[in-house]
């Protein structure tokens, strides 16, 4: 079967964040704050984004200042909320909850964007809804299956929440700002605000966790041009449909390199988010 270029480089993107998401994990376990490791990703995207902004030559700071800003500490704040379920889920369980964001964005886009929900979307929202209720649901825990923590699941729920309003963020200035400015703000005002909430937990990383938290640069910056380049060249629908892969990696991921066997209300649950969202990507409308 021939492979489209644009599902290639969302292949590349999903297997990207799903190794960043895996080092993530990583670097928690060996004693890294999970601030320390969102400053560690947002200093190394600082830098790359500067040089692509002055590559570019386009204005630093863009025009409208106030939603770029708001763009940026909701994304920081996101980050940090996946950043601490990947460190204390399942790597299956936590990149699936994180894809329950299209349902948050439809819901936002309607009360801000005015967008009308389509048929596709209710559809999304409701196997989303119905999905989740399945992983999270105290009362489904089946003998020898840990229940997942409250507090894991509700970080992951904000950091998807928060993803969608960043979204939205986006899709506003998308219109009258170059796009280089606006990912330019996220790491902008995650760095600092990641350093001054981390305080005194800074923790000095050995060999390992440094080699780790470059990792987590890295593969974000492989999981964003991957994005990018798909995006640029295949139909938006289509090439969204290809980031799902993102959770079969993670699975992968879990079960080879930290021994996570998702339980199998997570199976469930997750196949009717993951349906919930192909479903909204695929829909013809």
């Amino acid at each position: 079967m021939k492979i489209s270029p644009g599902a290639r480089f969302m292949l590349l993107s999903a297997l990207g964040f799903a190794l960043m998401a895996a080092c993530v994990k990583a670097v928690s376990l060996r004693g890294i704050p999970v601030l320390e490791i969102v400053a560690a990703r947002a200093l190394v995207s600082l830098a790359i984004s500067y040089i692509d902004v002055k590559r570019r030559g386009v204005y630093l700071w863009g025009q409208h200042k106030r939603l770029l800003i708001a763009r940026g500490v909701v994304g920081a704040l996101a980050l940090m909320c996946v950043y601490f379920a990947v460190s204390t889920l399942p790597l299956a369980e936590a990149a699936l909850l994180q894809f329950t964001y299209p349902a948050f964005t439809a819901l936002l886009a309607l009360i801000w964007l005015k967008e009308r929900v389509q048929l596709a979307t209710a559809v999304c929202i409701a196997l989303s809804l119905v999905g989740l209720g399945l992983m999270v649901s105290p009362g489904l825990s089946l003998p020898g299956q840990a229940q997942l923590p409250a507090i894991s699941v509700i970080a992951a729920l904000l950091g998807a929440f928060g993803s969608a309003v960043a979204y939205v963020l986006v899709r506003r200035l998308g219109p009258h700002e170059d796009s280089s400015v606006i990912i330019f703000y996220f790491p902008l005002i995650a760095l600092p605000v990641s350093v001054l909430l981390l305080g005194e937990d800074f923790v000095m990383p050995d060999p390992v966790a440094l080699g780790l938290l470059l990792l987590v640069g890295i593969f974000t910056q492989v999981g964003q041009v991957g994005l990018t380049k798909a995006m640029a060249v295949e139909a938006a629908g289509k090439a969204t449909a290809y980031s799902y892969v993102q959770v079969i990696f993670s699975a992968l991921l879990g079960l080879v390199w930290f021994a996570e066997v998702p339980t199998l209300w997570t199976l469930l649950g997750g196949a009717l988010i993951m349906a919930g969202a192909l479903v909204n990507a695929l829909w013809k409308r």
